[in-house]
């Protein structure tokens, strides 16, 4: 299932289904470890002898967000029992505290207990061999724990005449119900099947695999609401996760909901001059996009590909980790839309796990480490580096970015040597004698290995900004060194890469020993890098040919539209069609379609198929704002991981683009903006 509704804080990070079932909850570091494995922790509601899931039918589910922030807003409504439940979801901007707020409507004309159930299917640390959870009388509250991982469960329900909780009394603080037991062992499903008939056994200790189920009663007046409270404190032991709790005592729950509230809405509210004549969709967008981006960057500086547990089931791993260039290119966008303290901690990253030779290797966990990987460093009888050269690269690209727009010369200082020169070197060496052009290395896909369009374009772009560097430092020698480089494998790729039989740029090329080449003709939407990195100039005959192919042939010719990644594209493939249905819609291959069109634009009439695509994406992402992977081409269903933290980074990257080109556009032409 997609992730609908994350939120998160830099560290702790909780992701929601859209069966509102808590899916995820990642800490000390986003995208490690998932102290639920993926397994869902599920809210139940009991009135008058019913019992049901809030994911099971019956319920009508609205998953969304309040705007420009990150406190979710979610509708659950059952006709059968007359209820309406309003949720809103935060993780504490600063707290590692995870806090609901639960409002129960009551349709009837009588007041009716209304019990709500929380189960919690831990599997601390990604696993769950040797979990222990209990009850705990004196703050009425739930412990999971294992090791330095502990996590602590409570409820409320506030008083009109007391909302901060300081003199709670009897039922108003902790868990009316509560009952820990053993999953996942000899037959048991764990105690959430105990509260489905409204009352819990009261199991009060567990150990090995648990799980644990709580309840919180309210009192509901006829045609009225009541609320009540739910939270998790996450901590490093019992006394960190207990202070936590005090303060939500202390201070009240609406206290933490408010703050952080007010919090997200400071971080987003940056300059977005120009902005006002994008249609509301594309703008709301934006901003969700930049808000659902911090979600999914860890405060340590890895910017994460992805956080939905469910692709482990697709091939026994997930996209939790660091990848250079996802994270390159996320860093790039949060850039241009001003915010350096995130990018810079990510070029702090970088630099403190590039190698001493100067590549970055495949990807990295979000603690540093070195992740897993599938590129092998032996193939055909020798050894071979397993890099994507365009990781290396876009690292170089995106800082000079960086450095252009915030001049930071201090930070900048402290990298140049050890990241800028040593990775640019790299690059330099890591070259065909022959042609110029980079050894084989694996493409951007990371699905097949060779000499491909998108690295090159990305090696040119990392040794032009080497060389912007090195001129900025002084260092001419090496300035020159590099484009010097850059020049030859741009003549390389226009000698090795243009194919005048196809009529645009081969996406792959691979020296034979005889010295020919043998070359993939397939039809990439990744061959836009040639252009966007700036090798070659986008009235190029070339680079215009080559976009027009790739518009004509990977455009997905149903109702859904978009953009596919490549013909045939085989990944997560629901249809053989390839002649309407070239490959699923991704995203970012749509969006790159509209970054074509804006910048070729000469006028505004020029930019309406941009915009176009821009609300496209908006109207085929989730309710919620979230944009996955991809989509299925004939329903639109969210495909692979969802969200796809480069998606959102190609959408703010493209709107403000649109945005800059149609600023210029009425300071030239005066041309009036749409109301």
């Amino acid at each position: 299932m997609p992730r609908d509704i994350p939120v998160g804080n830099g560290s702790l990070l909780v992701n929601f289904d859209q069966a509102y079932q808590l899916r995820d909850i990642y800490w000390p570091y986003v995208g490690k470890e998932n102290h639920t494995d993926g397994h869902p922790c599920r809210f139940g509601v009991w009135v008058d002898g019913h019992f049901t899931w809030a994911s099971d039918e019956g319920w009508s589910r609205t998953l969304a967000y309040e705007q420009d922030t990150l406190v979710t807003q979610v509708t659950l409504y059952n006709p059968a029992l007359n209820l309406r439940v309003a949720c809103q979801d935060i993780v504490d901007f600063h707290e590692n505290l995870y806090l609901r707020q639960i409002t129960v409507e009551n349709l009837n004309e009588d007041q009716r207990e209304v019990r709500l159930f929380f189960a919690h299917d831990f599997h601390i640390s990604g696993h769950e061999v040797g979990d222990s959870a209990y009850y705990e009388p004196e703050r009425r509250a739930v412990f999971h724990y294992k090791g330095k991982r502990w996590f602590m469960i409570n409820t409320a329900k506030v008083k009109e005449d007391d909302p901060t909780l300081r003199q709670a009394q009897g039922s108003a603080l902790g868990v009316d119900q509560w009952a820990v037991g053993t999953k996942e062992a000899q037959g048991k499903e764990g105690t959430w099947r105990d509260a489905e008939d409204g009352q819990l056994s009261g199991n009060a200790v567990a150990q090995g695999s648990v799980d644990s189920t709580v309840a919180l009663h309210l009192s509901v007046p006829g045609r009225g609401e009541a609320t009540g409270w739910y939270w998790i404190a996450v901590g490093d032991c019992f006394k960190d996760v207990t202070r936590i709790n005090r303060a939500v005592r202390r201070k009240g729950p609406q206290t933490f909901l408010d703050r952080t509230r007010n919090y997200w809405r400071l971080w987003v509210a940056e300059e977005d001059e120009g902005f006002d004549g994008l249609p509301t969709l594309v703008s709301n967008l934006y901003r969700r996009s930049l808000l659902i981006l911090r979600t999914q960057i860890d405060n340590g500086g890895a910017i994460i590909a992805a956080n939905d547990f469910d692709i482990a089931h697709y091939g026994r791993d997930t996209y939790s980790y660091m990848w250079p260039r996802d994270g390159a290119l996320v860093a790039a966008a949060l850039i241009d839309a001003g915010y350096p303290m995130v990018s810079r901690r990510f070029f702090d990253f970088c630099h403190e796990v590039i190698t001493d030779e100067g590549y970055l290797l495949h990807k990295y966990n979000p603690d540093g480490s070195l992740a897993s990987s599938w590129h092998g460093w032996y193939i055909d009888g020798r050894k071979e580096l397993p890099v994507q050269e365009d990781e290396t690269a876009l690292v170089l690209w995106a800082l000079w970015r960086h450095f252009q727009r915030f001049r930071d010369v201090e930070f900048i200082k402290s990298h140049y040597r050890g990241l800028v020169i040593r990775a640019a070197n790299w690059l330099v060496d890591y070259r065909d004698p022959d042609t110029g052009l980079p050894l084989p290395s694996w493409d951007l896909w990371e699905e097949r290995r060779g000499v491909h369009a998108w690295t090159v374009a990305a090696t040119w772009a990392g040794l032009q900004a080497a060389a912007n560097f090195a001129d900025a430092f002084g260092e001419r020698d090496e300035a020159d060194r590099y484009r010097h480089a850059a020049d030859e494998m741009r003549a390389g790729a226009e000698a090795h890469l243009w194919s005048s039989e196809a009529g645009c740029f081969a996406r792959m090329i691979n020296k034979r020993e005889d010295g020919g080449w043998d070359v993939d003709p397939t039809v990439d939407a990744a061959l836009h890098s040639l252009w966007y990195f700036g090798m070659f100039a986008l009235d190029d005959p070339k680079i215009v040919a080559t976009m027009d192919t790739v518009r004509d042939r990977l455009w997905v010719k149903t109702s859904v539209g978009g953009v596919a990644r490549y013909e045939n594209d085989y990944y997560h493939q629901v249809s053989q069609d390839i002649e309407n249905v070239p490959g699923n819609p991704w995203f970012i291959c749509t969006l790159w379609l509209a970054q074509w069109y804006i910048a070729t634009a000469q006028t505004a009439e020029d930019l309406e198929p941009a915009l176009e695509i821009l609300e496209w994406a908006a109207a085929h992402a989730l309710p919620s704002g979230v944009m996955a992977e991809q989509v299925h081409p004939y329903t639109n269903e969210p495909l692979s991981v969802s969200p796809l933290t480069w998606s959102h980074a190609t959408l703010v990257m493209a709107v403000r683009e649109y945005v800059a080109r149609r600023a210029a556009m009425d300071q030239v032409y005066g041309t009036p903006r749409k109301p």
